[in-house]
C-alpha cells in the first residue's frame, strides 16, 4: 500500500516495474517509510555500481551471483549469501562478476531514489 509515509503492508514484487539506473543495472523499491527502505538491484555481468558515499546506513545482502565489493580502499569478492554493512559516508561500490542480484536496505530511506 502506498501512502504519505511510503510503501507499507503487503508488497508484491510483480506489482512494481524495474527502473533502469545504469548500464546493466536495474532496481525496484519494495518498501519504505521515512526511516527505512528496501531495494532489490539486478546487475548484468560486468555492470558497475560506481564508487560513491551517502549519509544513509546501508546493509546489502547478495541474493545471487558474485560481486567485487569495494569498501574504502579494500576490495573483496563476495558471493550469494554474503553481506556488506556500511555506516554513513563510507565510500563503496560493486562490480558484478556474473549476472547477480542483491537487496539493499537503507536507513533512513533514500529520498533521491523516489520519483518526483
Amino acid at each position: 500500500m502506498e501512502n504519505k509515509f511510503g510503501m507499507t503492508g503487503f508488497i508484491y514484487n510483480n506489482d512494481y516495474e524495474w527502473e533502469i539506473v545504469g548500464e546493466g543495472v536495474r532496481r525496484k523499491i519494495l518498501g519504505y517509510n521515512k526511516d527505512l527502505m528496501l531495494v532489490i538491484v539486478e546487475f548484468k555481468k560486468g555492470a558497475i555500481g560506481y564508487i560513491h558515499n551517502h549519509y544513509h546506513s546501508q546493509v546489502s545482502y547478495l541474493i545471487s551471483g558474485s560481486f567485487e565489493v569495494t569498501i574504502g580502499s579494500e576490495k573483496k569478492i563476495q558471493k550469494a549469501g554474503d553481506v556488506f554493512f556500511l555506516e554513513s559516508n563510507i565510500e563503496h561500490g560493486v562490480v558484478a562478476q556474473e549476472d547477480s542480484c542483491l537487496v539493499d536496505v537503507f536507513s533512513p530511506h533514500r529520498e533521491d531514489f523516489l520519483k518526483k
